[in-house]
């Protein structure tokens, strides 16, 4: 079935799960890595979907799309995920429309993140909409409705406090380490992942907890050994990961891979550590926890964490909402203006017509540049007028009359 929906705000729709009401297992069911999301854009059709996108990150999996019926995005997700549709609909939120769209500036924006400000979502958008541009499926209203959320959110990060500070899931990690672990300097640190939440965990090992103690294994050695190089560290093979994993005091997982990649049987026999997973889905098998020499920690026990950073973000929000409210109405504007489209298409070509049939300006084939150039001023004019008074038909006459009196002048 391909889709015929009208792209009107109307017809945008969000279908997600969150934070706020499943836990990172639960989350994990539905998550979409890069395989799974080429799938889904090129099966979107099927369901009657054309313009779609999704956001898949550690706190929300969330499709954006026009539609006649959620069921159409909620059943084109579970297609592609763990997940099935009777579990995702018990647990999603459905927005539609204006409510949609004023959701889409809060994730945005980070108001809707775990950790309040959260400015890594940006570069999760960014991501996620250029891979479905890539596959032809972010059309007009979808390409701007993007960047107006990110000139939004760029705004807000310059003139609040909202982003200030250093918070996100990484730091929390490096937060908790400090609070818990007693003699950092001697502890061996290894981190399992170097992609841009390992990457960025990495730097903030280095730079808040004065260590170079940190070993980096990678699927990929060769991203491994670079950052150890930048950042005068330890990497080493994966096929050598079960040994460090023994020997480590720190464990740090960032593998985001769709099954466990440290395993209960992995940290058996071994000292004390701590084990903290950033990944969703859990890339620690769950049942480490159980191991007495095991402090196991995830996403969503760091997200608690909270300190004066996050009180001085809680009070720019008023003033975040604002600059929201402002793009929303700059975007609803320019949605206004499409509706007019059809009409300003039609008058010009009826004016081009007027001009190619010779009854009324006999010089057309001398002039031709000079009557294009007087056609787009009155569509332009015309444009203006309707943007400030709705009265369509009345302009299309105007339009003509004026075309028509202007002659050559």
């Amino acid at each position: 079935m391909v889709g015929n929906n009208t792209k009107d705000v109307s017809n945008f729709y969000i279908a997600g799960i969150n934070y706020k009401k499943t836990d990172a297992a639960m989350r994990g069911q539905f998550a979409v890595n890069k395989e799974q999301y080429g799938k889904l854009l090129t099966s979107a059709p099927a369901f009657g979907i054309v313009e779609v996108f999704v956001l898949s990150t550690c706190n929300r999996t969330e499709i954006y799309a026009f539609a006649d019926d959620p069921l159409q995005l909620i059943s084109l997700l579970c297609s592609e995920t763990l997940g099935d549709i009777k579990t995702f609909k018990k647990l999603a939120y459905i927005k539609k429309g204006l409510n949609a769209i004023h959701h889409f500036f809060n994730v945005g924006a980070g108001l809707d993140s775990q950790i309040l400000g959260d400015y890594e979502i940006v570069g999760q958008i960014k991501q996620s909409v250029q891979f479905a541009k890539h596959h032809n499926r972010i059309g007009a209203f979808a390409d701007r409705l993007v960047n107006t959320v990110l000139q939004s959110s760029k705004m807000i990060r310059n003139q609040t406090s909202l982003s200030g500070g250093t918070v996100s899931v990484s730091f929390a990690a490096i937060q908790y380490i400090k609070r818990n672990v007693t003699g950092i300097p001697g502890k061996k640190i290894l981190l399992l992942g170097v992609g841009k939440m390992g990457s960025n965990t990495c730097k903030n090992l280095v730079d808040y907890l004065q260590t170079t103690n940190i070993t980096l294994i990678n699927r990929t050695p060769g991203k491994a050994e670079a950052l150890a190089k930048e950042l005068n560290l330890h990497h080493a093979h994966p096929n050598d990961a079960a040994g460090y994993i023994q020997q480590a005091d720190i464990i740090i997982v960032a593998t985001n891979a769709t099954h466990p990649t440290v395993l209960k049987a992995d940290l058996k026999n071994s000292c004390q550590k701590l084990v903290i997973d950033l990944s969703v889905p859990y890339n620690v098998e769950e049942g480490a926890q159980e191991l007495s020499n095991i402090t196991l920690v995830n996403v969503d026990e760091l997200s608690k964490i909270k300190d004066d950073t996050i009180k001085k973000r809680e009070a720019a929000v008023p003033r975040a909402k604002a600059i929201i409210n402002t793009h929303i109405d700059e975007f609803l504007a320019w949605t206004d203006m499409r509706k007019n489209v059809p009409v300003l298409k039609a008058v010009k070509t009826k004016l081009q017509e007027l001009t190619a049939c010779g009854l009324f300006f006999s010089d057309t084939s001398s002039v031709t540049p000079v009557y294009t150039e007087k056609i787009q001023r009155v569509i332009n004019v015309m444009a203006i007028k309707m943007r400030e008074q709705n009265q369509r038909g009345c302009h299309y006459i105007e339009a003509i009359n004026e075309f028509m009196a202007t002659g050559t002048n």
